[in-house]
């Protein structure tokens, strides 16, 4: 169904138009059209003194609809002509109208539906309804007027921090600021909004024109010193990233040169940054995220989630104490086993931090840390287990202890109970392989810290039902993580498409790349951390057994270097002995270390490998490229394999697994942005010259040839794993 409005005329001579678009009335360019025609018809009608602008089912709306985004950016959809929302409709027709109009704000007003209310005459909200410009979380600005409106609605600092951060403010809030003109009840919105309308009429209200009201600018001077300081933020913020500072620039625009000048500034730039990698990039990533959860085969067979009523978490050291926090904060009552007492004190005490921690920062009252720490029990036996409907086992990773575990769930839980294990490597066949159950047996793999990291990799195997897999899923929304189902492999998805992360660090450095220099080039990428202060984070341990799985199953391209093993052999550990790569002091903080040259010399003396100076003088384009390209050829061979659904989910789990930064649209995005057949010539180039750890996949190979897409799937119908 197309999305309109439609418009009601009262006894009063008020028109009520109503956006309607579900789910959240968003603007396409019908409803901006059928706004229009709306309001034309309006002004002409003689028995219409004043209008009210409204959303369907207690929603404003919810911004410019982002799908249409797609065409436009591929040239399908015609772009609106220049200015046709911010100036001909909203501004010449809205704003200029010798009618007055009141928006009657409830649910959201967000992005297009704030710039709508903004021309309005005035504004009436609930007290929750919630009102903002997101819009650079998606590589634009506003571009409906709204780098003109809300400056001076609230203030230039005000406006600045609302559109730079994406923030939205309650109704209450936005009344306060001035954004709003009063606060109301739900069920008295639409008749205040009425009545306040027909006394802007009457003059018994100001009629006030948001996009000329003055009296909350800065003179030019002061507020060229704001916009300074502003740039200077987001230049140190997000140094990858242009459109915070073209939005600057709009909103600098209308203040020296006047709002109109300001408005076409707006529509130039707003077109521009549509078409940007940027945008494409982080529209791609809003879509992504919301269709992981849709899996055929799955999700498609009309199951519902069962209902969860208690689980079980084995294990409470950092995982399962981080997964039993997150559990709680959703309002899962959770028995949390241990092997003795002072391991379940432990893992209690660390539940309570996790929450203590939320107290300190003022997100959860002492009242609600008390109801939510008596949702945990601990346990030492399976006595309670009887009654649970999930267990997440979280214990170290160790296949014998593992099946030993699932062999007394399978006696001690219902029948029904889901059976899954967070293990980050370990084959699910092999955990399961002692039990009867393999149908209710899944991964659940969260990522650390448990109640902080947003990805869920649930893992299937050819045997779990698609009900437990529905209920996981559920699960996992509820908990507020975006889950990915992947299949069962070495690693899964996330660590195995990033297994050659590391390893392609330690190739470049024994060939004489500086290791420092290679993080400094990946954080300045966007990663949060480079590969060797990311190894110290995890810790040597799990670097070297996760290592030898890699080495175990895949052999012929695994980088084996002696770096890490020669530290630990001097008790180099990471940063929990306060040396690894770097030197840790009592706050944390890393410092580089000389002395890491002698174990870099050794173990290339183990390998027999001489300093190459191409590689010693790499650019950081290059060791951006023979970092990432890897880990794109092994997404590509996970996509191939049928270990993920679908290439957006790699995307996805790229970004919320391991920190690649979402305006780059996740890793097989950026590599198609960059192209197939450029990745292909630089991987078969370097594995002639480094070895099979850069040969570039058959899928890879088949894709270069045709000149296709990474993400456009796999070839023919691969073997599934799933």
């Amino acid at each position: 169904m197309k999305g309109k409005t439609v418009m009601e005329v009262g006894a009063d001579g008020v028109a009520v138009i109503t956006i309607i678009n579900p789910p959240v009335n968003s603007l396409s360019l019908d409803v901006l059209q059928s706004l229009k025609e709306n309001f034309d018809e309006a002004l002409k009608r003689n028995d219409v003194k004043a209008i009210v602008v409204t959303g369907a089912k207690g929603k404003f709306s919810g911004g410019f609809d982002i799908t249409a985004f797609g065409g436009i950016q591929e040239g399908k959809t015609a772009s609106p002509k220049r200015g046709f929302v911010a100036v001909e409709v909203l501004t010449d027709t809205v704003e200029a109208a010798r009618k007055p109009s009141v928006a009657a704000i409830d649910g959201l007003a967000l992005g297009g539906g704030l710039e709508v209310a903004m021309a309005c005459h005035a504004r009436i909200s609930t007290s929750n309804a919630q009102l903002g410009l997101p819009e650079l979380q998606l590589g634009i600005i506003p571009g409906f007027g709204g780098t003109q409106r809300l400056p001076r609605l609230v203030g230039l600092s005000k406006a600045l921090e609302m559109m730079l951060t994406s923030r939205a403010v309650k109704g209450s809030e936005a009344h306060n600021l001035g954004l709003v003109d009063a606060i109301v009840p739900e069920n008295e919105l639409l008749n205040t909004a009425r009545r306040w309308a027909l006394e802007i009429l009457e003059r018994r209200k100001p009629w006030v024109s948001s996009l000329y009201k003055t009296d909350k600018l800065e003179p030019l001077g002061e507020a060229r010193e704001i916009l300074k300081f502003a740039r200077a933020q987001a230049r140190k913020q997000a140094p990858n990233l242009n459109h915070p500072l073209v939005c600057i620039d709009v909103i600098e625009e209308g203040i020296a040169s006047g709002p109109r000048a300001g408005l076409w500034k707006e529509a130039d730039a707003f077109e521009e940054l549509l078409r940007s990698d940027t945008c494409k990039s982080l529209v791609h990533i809003f879509f992504a995220q919301r269709g992981t959860s849709k899996v055929p085969g799955v999700t498609d067979l009309g199951l519902s989630p069962r209902k969860i009523r208690k689980v079980a978490v084995i294990g409470g050291g950092l995982m399962g104490s981080g997964i039993a926090t997150a559990l709680i904060l959703s309002s899962y009552p959770v028995v949390l086993k241990e092997v003795n007492q002072k391991f379940l004190e432990a893992g209690i005490g660390r539940v309570k931090a996790n929450l203590q921690s939320r107290v300190k920062k003022g997100k959860m009252t002492e009242e609600k840390f008390e109801k939510t720490i008596s949702l945990l029990e601990g346990a030492l036996d399976y006595d309670s287990f009887r009654d649970v409907d999930i267990v997440i086992e979280a214990v170290i990773e160790n296949v014998s202890l593992k099946q030993q575990i699932f062999g007394d769930l399978e006696k001690y839980c219902p029948p029904h109970c889901i059976l899954a294990s967070n293990t980050s490597t370990i084959d699910l066949n092999l955990i399961g392989e002692k039990t009867h159950s393999q149908d209710r047996i899944v991964g659940a793999h969260f990522f650390s810290p448990a109640h902080i990291m947003p990805l869920l990799e649930i893992v299937r195997t050819e045997k779990t039902s698609p009900q437990v897999i529905v209920d996981v899923l559920d699960i996992g929304k509820k908990i507020k993580k975006t889950p990915v189902i992947v299949g069962n492999c070495t690693g899964f998805a996330v660590n195995r498409m990033f297994f050659p992360y590391s390893q392609a660090a330690m190739l470049l450095v024994e060939h004489g790349t500086d290791l420092y220099k290679i993080d400094r080039a990946i954080t300045k990428f966007g990663m949060p951390m480079g590969p060797f202060r990311l190894a110290d984070l995890v810790g040597f341990g799990v670097a070297v057994a996760t290592a030898t799985q890699y080495i175990e199953h895949f052999p012929d391209r695994t980088y084996k270097s002696m770096i890490v093993p020669l530290m630990q052999e001097d008790k180099r550990a990471g940063e929990s002995t306060r040396k690894g790569f770097y030197l840790y002091d009592d706050r944390r903080k890393a410092s580089s270390d000389p002395e890491i040259k002698k174990y870099i010399e050794k173990a290339r003396e183990i390998s027999g490998i001489s300093i190459d100076p191409k590689v010693a003088n790499l650019s950081e384009k290059d060791i951006i490229e023979m970092i990432f390209f890897p880990v794109v050829n092994e997404a590509c061979r996970v996509l191939a394999e049928g270990i993920a659904v679908k290439a957006s989910d790699l995307d996805i789990a790229a970004v919320m697994g391991m920190g690649f930064p979402p305006y780059r649209g996740g890793i097989l995005f950026w590599a198609d942005l960059l192209g197939t057949k450029y990745i292909y010539s630089r991987l078969e180039e370097w594995s002639k010259q480094y070895g099979g750890f850069f040969k570039p996949c058959a899928y890879m190979a088949d894709k270069a040839a045709k000149g296709a897409l990474l993400s456009s799937g796999p070839m023919g119908q691969p073997k599934s794993r799933l």
